[in-house]
């Protein structure tokens, strides 16, 4: 069984849609590689969305690994910019109190949990460790889905901070959201 470190996406940037990642986010991502370089990847993994994939192809590039996307890593739903941010948010939250609830466009927190629980199953079976780049909702969700409601921070609810990793083996969850790597 592998090691699979759940990379949160550098800092985005405010816009709707599919938006990159910032110049702070491609430090985030760069501080993340430098720590991941020496740990042996086997493989680098990315949701399809463009923040993920920059985050992605950064690990990549440093660890000298392939990099696969897999859209079992995107996010639960994401703001496309074609209704009020306000409407959408307020979606989110509702898709965050109610596991069970499909936001427009996008998956439950129950669902969205479930698909990225699948991917790790279909990857522990790899040899090494690897990294996957995905996003805080997502992640949140898995960890509501593997340690229940009453385990997981409360502040994580919400997501997970901008380079977080998430460390899982065998489904059994190492360490959550640690951003030690991004000081200095």
């Amino acid at each position: 069984m592998t090691v699979i470190y759940l990379v949160q996406h550098g800092e985005q940037e405010r816009l709707p849609g599919d938006p990159g990642l910032t110049d702070a986010g491609r430090e985030q991502a760069s501080r993340t590689a430098r720590w991941m370089r020496d740990l042996g990847l086997n493989a680098v993994y990315s949701s399809p969305l463009r923040r993920a994939l920059e985050t992605a192809e950064i690990i990549a590039s440093a660890s000298r690994v392939a990099l696969h996307r897999d859209v079992r890593l995107r996010e639960r739903v994401n703001w496309d910019g074609t209704r009020p941010l306000a409407d959408f948010l307020a979606e989110w939250e509702h898709s965050t109190r109610d596991r069970d609830y499909v936001p427009s466009g996008g998956d439950s927190s129950a669902r969205a949990g479930e698909r990225l629980r699948a991917f790790l199953l279909d990857v522990i079976a790899e040899p090494g460790p690897v990294a996957a780049a995905t996003h805080g909702g997502v992640t949140a969700d898995l960890l509501r889905t593997l340690l229940g409601d009453a385990r997981l921070p409360r502040a994580l609810f919400d997501g997970v901070p901008p380079g977080a990793i998430t460390t899982v083996h065998n489904l059994e969850v190492i360490e959550i959201a640690s951003v030690a790597h991004l000081a200095g």
